[in-house]
């Protein structure tokens, strides 16, 4: 008897496909094997399917597995990300598995003892010894190629049915050992006297040491011949005075997993910590959870000890499953030992260093049931763990919970959602809360529990503002490449410093502060939330900034590298000897990064350890976890870099906090700027006094009475969103309204405002009618970074405060609008974090 399935397959298309299959059929989350168009596609079953009014129904051509890839509860959960996001069903289920389980090619055929010695003919047989003579094994894909048009899948059903084939889902081959060479540094040179002496007039030696010291001391060597453009004969150069040594390292696995876990440390609970336990322990005993519960408490209250002390009830307990979410930058050992210290092998753990072996495995091992903790950046919320008790979303607020491409998830919201699918707990934790969260918490959407102090009686640390107006100097507060800094005035209450120390980008007070800790061995941290040594180049005579040919950005310097980058498509060009407008070589370099901020650190500080942690120093794989390292160790005085040194990290002995400008980011087009600014200053400050030493805060700015800054300095988070969430009122933003931006582009100018154009008017003539009455449409305008990579891109928004019919209506539109004809790209943002 024929039944008829629907499938979803992972193509951008928003319908499912009718199939048919000889038997029982497959439930719906089983990966199947069928025919589309002229070729074969890996598809979901997601339902029951109607013939009625089909024609030429075709049957589907094997079924993948006997354990389903996707559980009824991730199902619905995909069906949902389809709706909300607007996004093919195909498209969510295949973001929830690994990338072998969506790849047909990895469907391979082998031959059976029985299979070799079979005496029949036909077709059957050529199939036999076509996989007999390739060894015994073929993938599906080569032995279609070899056997004609004709489908082959009646047969291989047949044959595996006999026990003659077998038929296997192989995840990509891995080498036993993977080794990459890198080059480690055995001499630290801590006086600038004797680097001098050490390097004289060779330049670019100097430069490649000094890139391995700021990646705390070892680089992988093909990163800086490929990159950072450093020769071999150069390497070579630092062996031959024995400051380095090239060497073959074996590239592990997975580090997280290497080594047993360290002993739990037993904490007493404060107060705070047992009333907000009691709460989550209540919810996660009780048939369904309820809402979710935010958890807002200061850097240092103890938030991760309470998401352990729930954990253990509901793995130890209650015997069910959970996951922990936390963003990508602060998946570190250190925070995940937390957890394999308490859980040990229970613990399994998804992020992007993870290749789709390693990926596949852990995802095999969960769906087995043998990790029941899975700990992981945003696409660990679809971990497919049976009986899950509980979701913990880690700084809630982090941008970096939104998916960049479709499907365009939050996964925050996505973990509320599933949540309350499985009737599990949900906890969204956090010192600053979204803006989204709070709202939620005053419309009694979210329960809130607070931890209002730091664990032990400890003081958030005080922070201190220094008026970068009142400095004499450039307007970054810094000098030009190759010029001479100014002389700078000194604040009054400080004599400790000299007026040229710093360089105008560290304020005397911030140099007297550091010193200060370095003269007590303790550590310090400096933001800086911009990488590079300068951020554009500016001709002097004509005034013409050099940009980036592919996009509608500056090209900032990179030093060491002797190169001008691209930081959103990674163009780059050497450093330029000449103005390409006027000829004119009186160029300036001007603006700040972290590159030169090190710079003016080591001639400030020339016996201090200094490390640089952004993407030019942590692009080799695990290096930023080697530099945390170092830190934790006690092998680093000073730790610089951007917003991936501001969470996440807790090192007592780190007393002092600078930010170099806090103004960076807080005047972007983007109605969350100010929210991220206040974000990231708020959890870099609570970087310091985490330990017994105690600690303090500098944060340097131009417009020090901004209610960001001024509430970031008095730690008045409710005050800033109460602020926040009135500047938002006008005009309308979230999260006030829901919020949907729509981008289109192309590579030709005039085409991508004509398509902007009829979109906006496609849609414009069905907003305010009937259901949409209360939608607004607001555009369109080039967006505030018009071109980039290499394509114009305009946009316009949706806002209004309904789900439904909004989520219809964009159904609506991406099904039916056609853009004129031509290379035209139309991206549908819905509840966007960045507009830029």
């Amino acid at each position: 008897m024929t039944n008829f399935v629907q499938v979803a397959l992972p193509l951008p298309l928003f319908q499912t496909f009718t199939y048919g299959f000889e038997g029982s059929p497959p439930p719906s989350g089983t990966r199947v094997l069928v025919p589309f168009r002229r070729s074969v596609q890996v598809g979901w079953v997601v339902g029951q399917g109607d013939p009625t009014g089909i024609e030429g129904i075709r049957p589907i051509l094997d079924v993948l597995e006997q354990t389903l890839s996707v559980p009824e509860e991730l199902l619905r959960l995909a069906l949902w990300i389809s709706e909300y996001y607007v996004v093919p069903p195909g498209i969510a289920i295949r973001a929830m598995l690994p990338p072998v389980l969506s790849d047909g090619s990895t469907e391979v055929l082998r031959l059976t003892p029985e299979g070799r010695g079979w005496l029949g003919d036909g077709r059957r047989r050529q199939i036999l010894e076509a996989v007999g003579a390739r060894g015994g094994q073929v993938p599906v894909a080569a032995l279609r190629g070899l056997m004609g048009k004709r489908s082959i899948w009646p047969e291989i059903r047949a044959l595996t049915g006999e026990g003659l084939l077998e038929h296997e889902t192989l995840p990509p081959p891995e080498p036993p050992i993977k080794t990459r060479k890198v080059v480690r540094m055995i001499e630290w040179l801590s006086d600038l006297r004797v680097r001098e002496e050490c390097f004289g007039r060779a330049r670019r030696q100097r430069e490649c040491y000094e890139a391995i010291e700021a990646a705390g001391g070892a680089f992988e060597l093909a990163i800086l011949e490929r990159e950072h453009g450093f020769s071999r004969t150069v390497v070579r150069a630092l062996e031959e005075k024995g400051l380095a040594r090239v060497q073959d390292e074996e590239v592990l696995r997975d580090p997280f997993q290497g080594g047993a876990p360290l002993p739990p440390v037993d904490q007493l609970l404060t107060g705070a910590q047992e009333r907000a336990l009691g709460a989550l322990v209540e919810a996660a005993r009780a048939p369904s959870a309820g809402s979710p519960f935010l958890l807002r408490g200061v850097t240092g209250s103890g938030k991760t000890l309470v998401y352990i002390r729930l954990l253990q009830e509901v793995i130890t307990r209650l015997g069910r499953s959970a996951i922990v979410l936390v963003p990508e930058i602060s998946l570190t050992p250190q925070t995940v030992g937390r957890f394999r210290s308490w859980f040990g092998d229970e613990v399994a753990v998804l992020h992007s260093g993870l290749s789709q072996g390693e990926r596949f495995d852990q995802w095999r091992l969960i769906r087995r049931g043998e990790r029941r903790l899975v700990v992981g950046a945003r696409s660990a919320v679809f971990a497919p763990v049976p009986h899950l008790g509980a979701i913990v979303v880690d700084e809630e607020h982090d941008s970096s919970y939104k998916q960049s491409e479709a499907p365009r998830y939050h996964g925050r919201d996505v973990a509320v959602y599933r949540a309350a699918l499985a009737g599990a707990v949900c906890v969204l934790g956090t010192a600053t809360p979204a803006l989204e969260s709070w709202m939620n918490v005053t419309k009694g959407k979210f329960r809130l529990l607070t931890l209002p102090e730091r664990v032990g009686g400890r003081r958030l640390p005080p922070v201190e503002i220094v008026d970068l107006r009142r400095l004499r100097g450039k307007p970054e507060g810094g000098a030009e490449e190759g010029r001479a800094p100014e002389g700078r005035a000194t604040e009054g209450r400080d004599r400790k410093a000299k007026p040229d120390e710093g360089s105008g980008i560290l304020s005397p007070r911030l140099v007297s502060a550091v010193r200060d800790r370095l003269q007590k061995g303790e550590q310090c941290i400096l933001l800086l939330n911009r990488r590079g040594y300068s951020s554009f180049v500016q001709c002097r005579e004509c005034g013409v900034v050099r940009e980036c040919p592919n996009c509608s950005v500056s090209l900032t310097l990179h030093r060491a590298r002797g190169r001008l980058l691209c930081h959103h498509c990674g163009h780059d060009e050497p450093r330029p000897e000449r103005c390409a407008s006027c000829g004119s070589t009186d160029l300036s370099f001007r603006g700040l990064g972290t590159e030169q901020v090190e710079r003016v650190v080591a001639e400030t500080f020339p016996g201090a350890r200094i490390a640089r942690m952004d993407q030019d120093t942590t692009s080799g794989r695990w290096s930023h976890h080697e530099i945390l390292g170092r830190v934790e160790r006690g092998e680093v005085d000073l730790l610089l870099g951007t917003q991936m040194i501001a969470k996440g990290l807790d090192f007592p002995r780190v007393t002092l906090v600078g930010v170099v400008n806090a103004d960076v980011g807080i005047h972007l087009p983007d109605f969350r700027a100010t929210e991220r600014s206040f974000q990231l200053l708020s959890q870099v400050a609570g970087r310091a006094g985490r330990g017994d030493l105690g600690g303090e805060v500098i944060i340097q700015s131009s417009i020090p009475d901004h209610y960001a800054i001024q509430a970031a300095v008095s730690h008045d988070v409710e005050g800033f969103l109460a602020r926040e969430i009135e500047e938002r009122r006008t005009p309308l933003y979230p999260p006030h309204v829901r919020l949907v931006n729509v981008v289109v582009s192309s590579p030709d100018r005039a085409r991508v405002a004509d398509a902007v154009e009829a979109a906006a008017a496609w849609l414009r003539g069905r907003v305010g009618k009937g259901e949409t009455r209360g939608l607004e449409l607001v555009g369109p305008a080039p967006s505030p970074i018009e071109r980039l990579h290499g394509r114009w891109r305009w946009h316009f928004f949706l806002r209004g405060g309904a789900v439904g019919p909004m989520s219809r209506l964009l159904r609506q539109f991406e099904e039916g609008f056609r853009p004129p004809a031509g290379d035209v790209r139309i991206v549908v943002d819905r509840d966007p974090v960045a507009m830029l």
